[in-house]
């Protein structure tokens, strides 16, 4: 299992979202935490993270660093790739 570091920026994006999308955002994240590979995206532009969680019509931005998995940023699938 990963251990999951949320960096400043993506805690302020959490803080944003409604708590019913924020209770499941992190709930899907503690969920994909135990195999990332099976459930994220190598995103083709690492300029922003190199892989992404689609959890509905949110997308979690993470990089993945020995056994950690890194939230960049956290955002609703149209603005987040801005």
């Amino acid at each position: 299992m990963y251990k999951v570091v949320f960096t400043e920026r993506a805690i302020r994006d959490l803080k944003k979202l409604r708590s019913e999308a924020r209770k499941r955002i992190i709930k899907k994240i503690e969920v994909y935490s135990t195999s990332p590979e099976k459930y994220s995206v190598k995103l083709s532009h690492p300029k922003i993270g190199s892989y992404r969680f689609k959890i509905g019509d949110y997308r979690v931005i993470f990089d993945v660093i020995e056994k950690n998995i890194v939230v960049l940023r956290i955002g609703h699938r149209k603005e987040i790739y801005r």
